[in-house]
């Protein structure tokens, strides 16, 4: 006896969510020629295609040096887990000029899925993910007649820089999941390696927001003496738990989808219904309760009236409850969801939210991860082997580090167990002026956790010189991409 099929029965209710969800999997389906979200170009890099139009990032379907500079650096790069890219590729722009000794720079560290375009230029007018930030003379948050700016796609990431959708050196095919484990520190290396081939010794800052806060720490603490400020924008120095649980729930949506095929989409169907709601777990981290109590409450959509129920003067009571997106905090998740699903490489976002969930910067997690490290050295001295130059990013090493005129601090903050392993793995920050703002709306990176960052970096030295801001706005997370007024003269002030 066969069952009909639920959608085709007369008394059925409509699913619209349910078939857009198809509809996109078909409309993918019939383009799947156009749809190769791996496309091989003159670089030998591999880029994602957008086939739904402009988004909120600038996607880099057809590369040119009008569009972002690439770097490639031909030297085996260890990472801190033991894997070995041989070569890799960091896509950049910049804003500003480079002065005439080089001390101008200022590295600007992105979000999880930010490219490099942080704003727009000649050679790519689109707005960038900062364009209200960065921009010429004193009104901008950074002046970019007086310093240079440099943006990059992260290693690991898929606008441009070496990923999880790049050929493999071995057979050109992407990579999937056989690329490496990654850390916060990696991609610090592999842009220490951009700078060291724009010829910057030093950074007038290194300054980041969201994850970019996590690698403006590590890129000091990797080259203290290269680093002459640190700007830490809704950050942390330790993923806390919760985050590391939301992500988790992101990747699994992700890996449960069976288009992700243990990451092995690249010549069929990309995993968009579990990309989607990666993305729409996200945005709820990404904002806050009170500003969508504000913005909608518990309100729910309204079909608008006919043509005849116009005619009829015919009130319309209000649509029955559905399914489907019906409030508007629903509609509004399920619109990010949907434009992002075929914006960014699932498996960029598995590897690199992953490496926010391995960063910590405890001195016991630390010294985990130089054991690791020297563990794995051979694998790059041998490679290494005739090269004129080595490029290791190695410090000197924790217990070596000394702090004279250490002021005392007394924290008001809640204590936490961790504490004191904090404050001994920021030692290498001891002598760097820092800016660090939180957000109390923020739950994804918590605003304890940046006074905790703040109250470590006190203790560990000169406590006048980290600068704390505590912002109250109601934009959550996402605060730094939306506040112009306090984030911007926090840190305008601070680059005086």
């Amino acid at each position: 006896m066969s069952s009909s099929i639920p959608h085709q029965r007369p008394d059925a209710p409509s699913f619209p969510c349910v078939d857009a969800n198809e509809s996109r999997a078909a409309k993918l389906a019939t383009q799947a020629n156009k749809l190769t979200f791996i496309k091989q170009n003159n670089q030998n890099q591999v880029k994602i295609e957008d086939v739904e139009g402009e988004g909120p990032e600038p996607v880099y379907a057809t590369p040119t040096p009008a569009t972002y500079q690439s770097f490639t650096s031909h030297y085996p790069l260890l990472l801190d887990y033991g894997g070995v890219l041989p070569n890799f590729d960091i896509a950049y722009e910049t804003w500003g000029s480079l002065n005439q000794d080089k001390s101008n720079a200022i590295l600007l560290h992105t979000g999880l899925s930010a490219s490099s375009h942080a704003k727009s230029h000649p050679g790519n007018d689109t707005p960038g993910w900062w364009e209200r930030f960065i921009g010429p003379g004193s009104d901008y948050a950074i002046d970019t007649e007086k310093f240079f700016v440099i943006c990059t796609n992260v290693l690991g990431g898929c606008y441009g820089s070496t990923g999880p959708s790049s050929p493999h050196p071995e057979d050109s095919k992407p990579y999937g999941t056989r690329f490496p484990i990654i850390t916060q520190f990696d991609m610090v290396r592999a842009q220490w390696r951009l700078i060291d081939s724009l010829g910057i010794h030093k950074l007038y800052a290194s300054a980041g927001c969201s994850m970019g806060g996590m690698q403006s720490i590590a890129a000091a603490h990797l080259e203290p003496e290269r680093v002459r400020s640190i700007i830490s924008i809704s950050g942390t120095a330790r993923s806390g738990s919760t985050a590391v649980a939301m992500r988790f729930a992101q990747r699994s949506c992700l890996m449960s989808d069976p288009n992700w095929n243990r990451g092995f989409y690249y010549d069929g169907m990309p995993p968009h219904t579990g990309m989607k709601m990666a993305r729409q777990i996200a945005t709820i981290t990404y904002r806050s309760g009170p500003e969508w109590e504000q913005r909608f409450s518990r309100k729910r959509r309204v079909t608008p009236l006919s043509d005849d129920e116009m005619a009829t003067n015919v009130n319309n009571p209000g649509d029955a409850p559905k399914l489907c997106p019906d409030f508007l905090i629903e509609t509004y998740l399920d619109h990010q969801g949907e434009q992002f699903c075929l914006k960014y490489d699932a498996n960029s976002l598995i590897y690199v939210s992953k490496a926010m969930d391995l960063f910590d910067m405890t001195k016991p997690a630390l010294m985990d991860i130089d054991q690791h490290r020297k563990r794995n050295e051979n694998k790059v001295n041998k490679e290494l082997l005739g090269s004129k130059t080595s490029h290791s990013m190695e410090p000197p090493s924790l217990d070596s580090v000394q702090v004279n005129n250490r002021k005392p601090y007394i924290s008001t903050a809640p204590a936490v167990p961790y504490a004191q392993e904090l404050t001994e793995g920021l030692t290498r920050l001891s002598k760097i002026p820092v800016l660090i703002i939180g957000v109390h709306s923020d739950i994804l990176f918590p605003f304890d956790q940046q006074r905790e960052l703040a109250d470590s970096l006190r203790k560990g030295g000169d406590p006048e010189r980290v600068k704390f801001f505590a912002l109250d706005g109601p934009w959550g997370h996402d605060t730094f991409l939306i506040d112009t007024s306090n984030v911007g003269g926090a840190i305008r002030g601070f680059l005086i």
